[in-house]
């Protein structure tokens, strides 16, 4: 298999494992699910510094758009993007800003 056809299908194999209910529902990943993502399939330091388990308020508040306490596959999508960004630019030597949150935000109006 070619290696972005290996990206693409492991991403939605990440998020369809994590994200099942059993019931048959739309998938989508609640907190406690989001946090064991972050935390079992991040490893890398510069992406946990972007993003990780330990800040998981923070992250759903980041990630969840629409707003339903749960996050849908195009919200993993848009994080999984955030991610794949911020490593592009580590390795290209422009630097990577952390996740937008409310410590953040007030330490940039200070």
């Amino acid at each position: 298999m070619a290696r972005l056809d290996q990206v693409i299908t492991t991403m939605v194999d990440i998020f369809l494992e994590y994200a099942d209910d059993g019931e048959g529902k739309k998938p989508k990943l609640n907190k406690e699910e989001l946090k064991r993502v972050l935390e079992q399939e991040i490893q890398s330091p510069e992406l946990k510094e972007k993003i990780n388990a330990d800040d998981i308020e923070e992250v759903m508040e980041m990630l969840d758009k629409n707003h339903d306490g749960e996050v849908n596959f195009k919200e993993f999508c848009r994080c999984v993007s955030d991610l794949a960004k911020c490593y592009y630019s580590k390795k290209t030597g422009k630097g990577c800003k952390k996740g937008k949150g409310k410590n953040q935000e007030a330490e940039q109006g200070d």
